[in-house]
């Protein structure tokens, strides 16, 4: 190469780089100088949950762990159910530890305010049995908030041979939640929270190929278990009228999480990654708001069959507002778990 040309080339690398930089301290700037908009972190009655029991699914990590401890805080009784039992016992142990320290109490003062217990979203047999054992040992349940998730992995299968995405991000829930929806009613009121995605907008209901058989995409089949997501809360809520248990959906923004694993990013690329996502996306406390306030706030009650962002309700496209394609998917779902009317 030309030395000259070698020179505005490094220039411009450097030119590109150091507005990325820019854009990236002009964005930490607005986000810690701005107002934090729906953000509620640290607000709310101690008392609000009090005599409350909340599952949440995947709560060891990530917006589920943030949604257990502000719920803790709030005075909920929180089942935690985690695939890896080991991850699960770390984290409730370590959220033990702070919610005493906050509280100024021992630890064996929160003993029964956290319950562990091993459920794994990608088999329905661990699901059925997470379920009996449930109903077996709670006299009511007052929240369930179906948060864990699978994002944008290599082509497998569920053990009931499901592709992932949608087995776990989607049947898994479906199953979980129809089990459990007796307790939910003699509990009433009851909610039940359900964390979809914006990425649903890039998402298709391919009836024919439910199973990703004749293609595989990992980016298109999460927003479709995404969309799924929707379908099934709005066909749930239109199913629970007049039961007093509701049911929304969300999409918490973008969260630092350890969902992206999958994900590869060039090494090179890596600390301009870490620089943005640490100035633009949301810490999981912060993704986690929208959950805290569909599963505590009375702002809500008796809302449902809606789809909230930063605490307000949001507008849905059409495709995710089909009435006949949510029936249509709850049926077909309902044959793939085994579900016998």
């Amino acid at each position: 190469m030309h030395p000259a040309r070698k020179v505005m080339a490094v220039a411009s690398v450097a030119a590109a780089l150091l507005a990325a930089l820019g854009g990236a301290l002009w964005l930490a700037a607005r986000r810690f100088s701005g107002p934090r908009g729906q953000r509620r972190q640290g607000g709310g009655d101690p008392g609000l949950m009090h005599g409350k029991t909340v599952l949440i699914t995947g709560a060891n990590s990530g917006l589920g762990r943030a949604t257990a401890a502000e719920l803790l805080r709030l005075g909920a009784r929180v089942i935690m159910g985690c695939r890896d039992r080991a991850r699960a016992e770390e984290a409730a142990g370590q959220l033990r530890q702070e919610l005493c320290q906050a509280g100024g109490s021992g630890p064996d003062a929160t003993d029964g305010q956290l319950v562990v217990k091993e459920l794994d979203l990608a088999s329905l047999r661990s699901v059925r049995a997470f379920c009996q054992e449930l109903l077996q040992e709670e006299p009511r349940l007052d929240v369930l908030i179906n948060n864990a998730g699978v994002f944008q992995c290599p082509y497998t299968k569920t053990e009931d041979g499901f592709e992932m995405q949608f087995g776990v991000n989607h049947l898994g829930h479906f199953l979980l939640t129809n089990l459990l929806l007796g307790l939910l009613k003699s509990s009433a009121p009851s909610r039940i929270v359900v964390v979809s995605s914006k990425l649903y907008k890039y998402g298709d209901i391919n009836f024919e190929d439910l199973n990703s058989e004749q293609s595989y995409n990992k980016s298109f089949c999460y927003s479709r278990s995404k969309l799924a997501n929707i379908l099934f809360t709005r066909e749930l809520a239109r199913r629970l009228e007049g039961t007093n248990v509701t049911v929304n959906v969300l999409h918490p923004g973008i969260v630092r999480t350890n969902l992206g694993r999958h994900i590869h990013i060039p090494l090179l690329a890596r600390p301009l990654f870490n620089l943005v996502s640490w100035a633009f996306f949301k810490t999981p406390l912060e993704g986690a708001q929208t959950s805290i306030y569909l599963a505590s706030s009375p702002d809500v009650e008796g809302v449902s069959g809606k789809y909230f962002g930063d605490c307000k309700e949001e507008e849905l496209l059409p495709k995710a507002m089909d009435e006949s394609m949510a029936r249509k998917l709850w049926d077909i779902s309902e044959v793939m778990v085994g579900i016998l009317k």
